[in-house]
């Protein structure tokens, strides 16, 4: 009844035998092989040699005696570990809901979820919650059922998140806020807001997600709510950024950063990873696309070491994507490959497959400048197909563009066209003005690639740089003068080509962004 693993003190709580009977009875059953012991200090504990005669001497107990005796065990857990519960509450979990003690295994399978989360084990923690959910609807109906459940739905969709099943997470969110607007619970309704905008700027529905936050951001301020404000204003600036407004985005980024002072650094906040953490690899990522390298590269770093700190390997995963879109904006493909390489295996061994795409992208246009095209084309190519499976549409423009750099440099022209044309379709369909900038700017270097397109690719880097400069994107904005240099050397427009090649070489050492420094002063000593 206590399972294949059976410490002795417990055994003894619920056995109703003597200490030497029970004794001889352990030895008995040792002599013959069926049970051994496998610990004597702390706690004396046994367990079974094979688990099939666990299974079968398990069977034979009438069904009533069994959950007689696993409330029996529950009772016996709490009264012998009162004062550490937190290490037991699996197995209390587990009897609990044997047992038939709904309530019971509301309160442990949560909790028993919620330690799941604590060391990224998704899967489990995914267990958990749905066997709460079952007990959950055991219960008489109250407005306490009611809060347990939707706080089960967020803890739910803490799992859901890195496990990328968006189409379920979407049904318990809406879940959640039908319950919220039935108690009229405006500090829940901002959570479910907050959460509904990062699904929604996932899917590609930006403005809805703006929306969403900023309703949250307002509900938070009138709460004077903590979590609520952490959350509402992180939540925000990723929708500013995946929307194209990087300044704004940067905003709320460093304003979550500031709420957390002072705050425990484990502490989630319903989150399904740190948002001290969090915080840190958005605004890293964000500062990167605005080429405020020295600070973007510090919140990467202070990101990456509170994960690690903590132990927590989702949250070591975003850490190390931002760090590394940084270095890989900066121009420093072998820090970038270092620091993001760690980071999918992470993605692979523990089944994280929403943050897959995003490392695999960034790791790919890493290894593409570092001249290993052979690794990098099948990781992009993956990054786009993960993007793809997932529905995550408001990622397609900006994986797709990274692939078609790549067959772009590879001299797939053609296939590199198609991608790049998709990545701005998707881009403007989204109105994701940031990726419409990067699409464009690819663009116009494939129509370069072409001697008769000459027109167009000008056309193309001219509307990338109106975008990137409207967007504050300083790195992008130095590579479409770049561009526009080459294209003018190319068609014989000297004294063009020298005005951007003089503007793309005085951005980049501003910028400190020395790999692209030195190919473009490689072509200025081409045009003298």
């Amino acid at each position: 009844m206590i399972g294949k693993d059976v410490p002795y003190a417990l055994l003894m709580a619920i056995a109703e035998q003597p200490d030497d009977i029970l004794r001889r009875g352990l030895a008995h059953l040792q002599e013959a092989e069926f049970v051994y012991e496998t610990q004597l200090f702390p706690d004396l504990e046994h367990t079974f040699k094979h688990a099939l005669t666990h299974e079968v001497t398990y069977g034979s107990l009438l069904q009533e005696r069994r959950r007689q005796l696993h409330a029996q065990i529950v009772a016996a857990i709490e009264r012998l570990y009162a004062d550490r519960l937190s290490e037991h509450v699996e197995r209390l979990a587990h009897h609990a809901q044997r047992g038939q003690l709904w309530g019971q295994v509301v309160r442990y399978s949560r909790q028993a979820g919620n330690r799941a989360l604590d060391r990224s084990a998704t899967r489990d923690a995914l267990a958990h919650f749905d066997q709460a959910r079952a007990a959950l609807r055991e219960l008489p109906e109250s407005q306490e059922r009611t809060e347990q459940h939707i706080d089960l739905c967020f803890e739910q969709r803490a799992a859901l998140y890195p496990l990328g099943e968006f189409a379920r997470l979407d049904a318990v969110l809406n879940e959640a806020r039908a319950l919220a607007e039935g108690l009229g619970d405006q500090r829940q309704l901002g959570r479910v807001l907050a959460y509904q905008a990062h699904l929604q700027s996932i899917l590609g529905e930006h403005a809805r997600a703006i929306e969403a936050a900023e309703s949250t951001c307002a509900i938070a301020e009138a709460v004077g709510d903590l979590g609520l404000r952490v959350v509402a204003n992180y939540y925000l600036g990723l929708a500013l950024w995946n929307a194209g407004d990087p300044r704004r985005a940067a905003e709320f980024l460093r304003a979550t950063i500031a709420l957390l002072e002072g705050a425990p650094l484990g502490e989630r906040f319903g989150m399904a990873g740190l948002p001290a953490v969090f915080a840190r690899w958005a605004l890293a990522a964000v500062l990167a696309e605005l080429g405020e390298f020295a600070e973007a590269l510090a919140a990467g770093e202070k990101g990456l070491r509170i994960a690690q700190t903590a132990g927590h390997p989702y949250s070591e995963v975003w850490a190390r994507f931002g760090f590394g879109y940084a270095h890989l904006r900066h121009g420093d493909f072998a820090q970038a490959t270092r620091m993001l390489e760690p980071g999918l295996a992470l993605c692979r061994g523990m089944e994280i497959r929403f943050s897959l795409p995003f490392v695999a992208a960034t790791l790919g246009s890493a290894y593409l400048w570092s001249k290993r095209a052979a690794d990098a084309v099948p990781l992009l190519e993956e990054a786009v197909e993960a993007v793809t499976a997932m529905g995550m549409l408001g990622l397609r423009s900006w994986s797709i563009t990274f692939l078609a750099e790549a067959y772009l440099l590879l001299g797939r022209v053609a296939e590199a066209r198609g991608q790049a044309e998709q990545a701005v379709a998707l881009a403007r369909a989204q109105q994701q003005r940031g990726w419409e900038a990067w699409g464009l700017k690819l663009l116009g270097d494939v129509h370069a690639h072409v001697p008769a397109e000459a027109e167009q690719a000008g056309d193309a880097y001219r509307q990338a740089l109106a975008l990137a400069t409207e967007l504050g994107m300083r790195p992008l904005v130095a590579h479409c003068h770049f561009g526009l240099a080459k294209l003018y050397r190319q068609t014989s427009k000297r004294e063009k080509a020298q005005e951007h090649f003089t503007t793309a070489t005085t951005m980049y050492r501003e910028m400190d962004m020395r790999f692209w420094l030195e190919q473009a002063e490689v072509e200025i000593k081409e045009l003298a």
